[in-house]
Formats: C-alpha cells, structure tokens, sequence
C-alpha cells in the first residue's frame, strides 16, 4: 500500500520545490491574500502538496504538476483591488499572467506552461492537456473550498447554522 503522508514523500515533496521555494517573487507571494486569511503562498502550497500526492498516487509526472501548480498563481497583485486595468477578468487573465511570471523566472516545460494557463478549467473553456493538468485544477478547486470552509468555520453564523438547517429539514420531511 502507497502511504502518501510519510516523512519521507514530504522531503521528496520539499526537493521537488527547493528552487520555487526560495525564488524572490515566490516569496513575495506571501504578502498577498488569496482566499479569507490564506496568502496567495500557502495557497499554492497547498495545491502543490495535493497536486504532489495525487499524481504520484495516480502514476502521472509529479514532479512537473507540482512545479506548475506551487507556480500555478504566481500573479503578484491583490486581485481583490478593482482598476480599470483587471477589473472583473481576473479569473479569466490571471493564468496567463502566473505563465508569463513564472516563464521569467524558470525553464519551464511545456505540459508545466499548460497546466498554469489551464488550471481554471472550466472557465478558461479549453481543458488541460494533461492527466497532470486536471489534477492540479482539482487540486486547485479542492484548495479554495477549504480554505473558504476553515475561515468560515470561525464565523459565528456558521456555527449555529445547522440549527436552520435542522429546521428546514425536519420542517420539509415531516
């Protein structure tokens, strides 16, 4: 059986990154916020780690999907600020932006260039090319919810909603 959290996958997983991890504009990544209280980094790191147990559960190139996906929103910008200049496009623009960005600052191959321009499947319309590339958008799209689960968890509301939700079900069914 393939265990995917051992001390020994999570140093692979670490060598993997070493150049990215301690890239500049990776770094400046940390000043920026992603989803609720999760910087663009940790974000990606995220994807990364998932990206780096799927692939390599699956049999697929773990190694460029978790390049590519540590690299997959490396836009340094709070796309959170509105200007005339983003606006509303930023789901749209920014894989191409994290391509351009990253294509500066590393060789990148091109199923890596492919899995960050895709990594927004479906929005971005035409799918990855790759096993690879729909992992990360997975990946991805498993990441923002979480992160989106954890800071809501800590609202209040969130809290004592499942006493509505308990009504509304009882109410319905009964």
């Amino acid at each position: 059986m393939f265990k995917l959290n051992t001390n020994e996958n999570k140093q692979e997983f670490e060598n993997i990154l070493k150049d990215i991890l301690e890239n500049s504009k990776v770094l400046k990544m940390k000043e920026y916020i992603q989803h609720y209280d999760t910087t663009l980094f940790d974000h990606c790191y995220n994807v990364a780690w998932i990206t780096f147990k799927m692939c390599k559960l699956f049999h697929l190139d773990y190694v460029k999907a978790t390049r590519a996906s540590m690299l997959h929103d490396l836009f340094l910008y709070d796309w959170r600020v509105k200007s005339k200049k983003r606006s509303k496009w930023h789901a749209f623009k920014h894989p191409y932006v994290a391509m351009k960005t990253a294509e500066k600052e590393f060789k990148l191959s091109d199923k890596e260039k492919d899995i960050i321009l895709k990594h927004m499947w479906p929005i971005t319309i035409i799918p990855p090319k790759s096993l690879e590339g729909f992992c990360v958008t997975i990946a991805d799209k498993y990441s923002a919810i979480y992160e989106s689960f954890i800071h809501y968890q800590k609202s209040y509301i969130f809290k004592y909603s499942y006493v509505l939700w308990a009504i509304l079900f009882f109410k319905i069914n009964f």
